[in-house]
Formats: C-alpha cells, structure tokens, sequence
C-alpha cells in the first residue's frame, strides 16, 4: 500500500521541473565535454602524424636529410600515437577495474636519465633551462611498473615545459626508505587555487591556464593521478599564478634481493651461441614483416615471411621452423586458426607467439596450449629479445662480450661431406646473381647441415647486403675445408 502523500501525482512541480533542468544540463555539460575531448584529440593525433608524413615524403623525394635522423623523428612519434592509445586505453582499464601492473626489475637511474635526456631537448627547443638532479643513494635497480613509471614522469615533464615559455624546469629525485621523490618544478603560468584540483579531472584542459598554449586532450595529469594511486604512491601540487608549479610524485620502489641477469643490462644483442634458428613470420601487414627481418635477421636467424594464413601453414611444412610470430587479426584464415593447425600438426615442436596491437584479441579466445606467449605491437624491442631467448633457449651475444671462437674463424672448420653439393650450387649461383634462389638454397644448406649454421648466418648477411663479391670469397675459402674433409686414402 502507498503511504498518503507519496504518490507520485503528489510530486512537487517545481521539483520535477529542477530535477529535469539539472539533467538537462548534465547531459549539455557531457555533450560539451565530448566535443573538447574529440578536438583535443584530433589535435594529439595530427601533430605525429604529420610529422610522420612529412619526413616519409621527404625520404620518397631524397631530400638532403639523413635517416637516421628521419628514422629517429618518426619512430619518436610514432611511439607519442601508441602512448596516446595507450592512455586512452589505461582510462578505460582503470574505471572497469581490469587494471594490472607489472612487477619488474627496472633500473631506475638509467630511466631517470633517459627520460631527462629526452625532455632536456624540448627544453633547450624553448630556449628553457633544464635542471637535473639524482640522489647520490639513488639504487640502480627497483621493484615497479617501468612502462608506467616512464609514462606518469613524461605527462608531469611534458606539461611542465608546455606552459613554460621563460625560466627554467627542474627534474629531481630523491630516495628514502625504500620511496622515490620525483619532483618537477617550473617558472610557468602557475595554477590558480580553484584549478588545482579540476586539473585531474579527465578531459580538463586547464581552462585559463592554457591561453595561448597547444590544446591536448587532458588525460595527462588524471591519467597519472590514477596510475600514482594504483602503484600505492600519490601525486601532490603546489602552485602560485604566474610564479611556477611544483608537483611531486611520491612512490614506494623497494630493491630487488638480487640483481638482474647481466643481459638484462647488456642491452640488446648481436646475436647468440650454437645452431642457427629458424623463425617463421605470418603477417597480412608487408611493414610489420619487412620491421622482423629487420629486427631478426642482421643477429643471425634464418627469417621466413608469409603474408596470410594459408601461405604460413605452406611454409611451415617446408620449413619446419623453431617458432613462428603470428598475427591475430588477418582476412581468411585468422591467426587463432592456424596456430590451432600448428599446433595440432607439429605439436610442441615448434614455438607459437601470438602478435598483435589490441590486448582484448590476445585474451579468452584460444586456449593456452595453442601458443607459448604474446608479442604486444609497437615492438618493445627489449622484450621481444627476451622471449625469443626463452623460448629457443638461446645464449645471446652482446657488444664486446663475444665469445672466443668469434664468429669469423667458424667457417674454417671442416663441414661434413653432405654440405659439398650445397656449396657448389650456392657458388653457381653467386656467380649468376640469382638472389632469391641464393636466400632458398642458403635455407636448403641450414636445414640439410646443421653444422653450417655459422657459414649461413655470415652467407646471409652477405646477401642481404647484396654483395655477391663476398659470398663468392667466402664460398671459395670453404673449398679447402670440404675437401680436406674427405677421407685419407
């Protein structure tokens, strides 16, 4: 039964007619809100892709531009478009509550740095002076979330010189039981009281604040509040328009018991111990397989490419590869597929990374047993290395820790009779200048005679250079050696 006076006929007018008002201009708020937010964003996505654009026609065109240095600019923006999808993802991932952070080693000092030496360019760009300081008991290695601790110091950095434009910005970090201090301090606009906290708000632009500067889409500072506060730490500000801003991010980073394996600090490698490998890479995108040989062959793996599913599995069974990088998402035959058609044809014989740019595709569709692991797109090179090693069980090589037997002195040793009729055709061929069966025959040779592993490798990169010269000088030193193989009367 209803109570007397709470029908709703009895509803007040007026109150209904607030509520209803109150709505409507929550609604225009959200509408206004997303339209800033679209601009923002239009604006973040055109400044790398520009840039993109623009040095990739100006390489087309052979402008006097080197490319290492068109190289840098474009791989510097676009690693600003994954950040940016990134956060925008990382919103997402928050306020459903899927959220995870990576508990890893990390050297603290050298991403501190790194990140200053990134940012001290933009500053000297704006004539700005940048200011660096590390504790002198700063540790070498922490316990955190690299990829998020690199991104909440480039927003705080990254505004503090967008709304600077006289004076100085100062990076410093401090360390004390256990928790790190980064403090970033500025001669800019300054914040007013009443914005200090709306500046956390998503999609806030700053308001007055901004005049004059750069729009972005304000994701940076409730993007690194949010990503403080899960990484148990907090960010604080301290202001005063027209004299600077000082924000400090406070997070606890504990050091490991040990220290990381030395290859974890070597950097990446030139290439590994024992018998050559074998990768297959299954892509429908030609940039994504021309960037693996770029990245595989140079450290010496014999890199078959396919450019769909079907083409994959056909190489796959003239292969036999030791492990195949595999694409998610291809027209036909889609990548889940044929790793089950590996899976089920090879077994555990070969290893099955599954590659893609959208995490959702690499979660709940197959089951574990039809891959070994994940490669996520952009490539984190550093990761990318350290699967493969897991995976092939691989002993890697870096600058100036060769082994003894350097690579050079391997062809010397004496292959086995079932390598001379190889030699011989890859020779006719380097005489020919036949280049693709050259790449098919050196396959051939590394399949046949494991042994010859180290000739392949210096034989490819050889080829991949184009110069027939040297491969006919190196099949010519091999002569000797297959001869004086042979048995003594």
């Amino acid at each position: 039964m209803t109570a007397a006076g709470s029908h709703p006929a009895d509803v007040d007018p007026a109150a209904r007619i607030a509520a209803l008002e109150q709505a409507r201009a929550v609604a225009e708020a959200a509408n206004q809100a997303k339209t800033q937010f679209l601009m923002g964003l239009s604006h973040e996505i055109r400044t790398p892709l520009n840039a993109i654009h623009g040095y990739a026609q100006l390489l087309e065109r052979g402008a006097a531009i080197t490319p290492t240095e068109a190289g840098r600019i474009i791989r510097r923006s676009s690693e600003h478009l994954a950040d940016l999808v990134e956060g925008l993802l990382d919103i997402s991932r928050i306020e459903s509550g899927v959220m995870k952070l990576n508990r890893e080693t990390v050297a603290l000092r050298a991403l501190v740095e790194q990140v200053a030496a990134m940012f001290r360019i933009e500053a000297q760009n704006k004539d700005l002076e940048f200011v660096f300081s590390l504790a002198a008991n700063l540790p070498t290695w922490v316990l955190a979330d690299e990829r998020r601790l690199r991104q909440v110091l480039i927003n705080l950095l990254s505004n503090a010189i967008k709304y600077t434009e006289t004076g100085r910005v100062t990076l410093s970090v401090r360390y004390r039981s256990m928790v790190a201090e980064f403090e970033v301090a500025d001669t800019g606009i300054g914040i007013a009281p009443e914005d200090v906290e709306r500046i956390f708000q998503p999609f806030d632009r700053g308001g007055g604040r901004a005049s004059g500067v750069a729009p972005g889409i304000g994701l940076g500072l409730s993007l690194s509040r949010m990503l403080a506060q899960i990484m148990g730490g907090e960010i604080g500000v301290k202001s005063e328009p027209g004299a600077g801003s000082r924000f400090q991010l406070r997070l606890l980073l504990p050091q490991p018991n040990s220290a990381p394996p030395d290859d974890q600090a070597r950097g990446l490698p030139i290439a590994y111990e024992g018998r050559r490998r074998t990768i297959l890479a299954i892509d429908d995108d030609p940039g994504q397989l021309a960037l693996w040989q770029e990245l595989l062959r140079p450290i010496g793996f014999n890199l078959f490419v396919a450019g769909s599913g079907g083409a994959g599995l056909s190489l796959a069974e003239l292969g036999r590869p030791d492990l195949v990088l595999l694409d998610v998402s291809m027209p036909g035959l889609g990548g889940w597929e044929v790793a089950r058609r590996l899976r089920a044809r090879f077994g555990r014989e070969i290893g099955i990374l599954m590659v893609s740019g959208n995490t959702s595709e690499l979660v709940g569709v197959a089951g574990p047993g039809d891959h070994d692991g994940f490669v996520l797109k952009p490539v984190d090179q550093q990761l990318l290395f350290s699967m493969l090693g897991r995976q092939l069980g691989l002993i890697w090589i870096y600058e100036g820790s060769a082994p003894e037997t350097a690579p050079e002195t391997a062809p010397a040793k004496a292959l086995p009779e079932a390598a001379r009729a190889h030699l011989a055709e890859l020779a006719q061929l380097a005489r020919t200048g036949h280049v693709r069966a050259l790449a098919a025959a050196l396959a051939a040779l590394a399949h046949a005679v494991p042994d010859a592993g180290p000739l392949v490798a210096r034989l490819t990169a050889a080829l991949d250079a184009y110069d027939l010269a040297a491969i006919q000088k190196l099949l010519a030193e091999q002569q000797p050696a297959a001869a004086n193989s042979e048995p003594t009367p």
